[in-house]
């Protein structure tokens, strides 16, 4: 389970692979990857939201929302110049222009 949590760890080696998934959605993720619980090899069953939740506090301090962690991101302006690609990408556009 922790490597679903770390996964981007590999991209990003400092703390910014967190803002992916450390945070109280990325640990309702985990619930729907793997159940509400988990049995372990003790055979104890264990809340998988209680597991994920030990994970980001011992990485943070704390429970993160996704909009803590967005509402740190520096606005560039790449992120925001969306353009429309449907011409490149459609396979009929040239046809039908053509017919035009």
């Amino acid at each position: 389970m922790a490597a679903i949590m770390q996964r981007f760890s590999q991209w990003e080696a400092d703390f910014r692979h967190r803002a992916l998934r450390h945070h109280a959605e990325g640990i309702f993720m985990l619930e729907r990857f793997f159940g509400t619980t988990i049995t372990v090899s003790t055979g104890r069953v264990v809340p998988v939201r209680l597991i994920g939740e030990q994970h980001v506090r011992e990485d943070l301090g704390f429970i993160p929302s996704f909009a803590d962690w967005v509402r740190c991101i520096r606005p560039e302006p790449w992120m925001g110049r969306a353009q429309p690609i449907h011409k490149l990408v459609d396979p009929f556009a040239e046809l039908a222009a053509k017919a035009a």
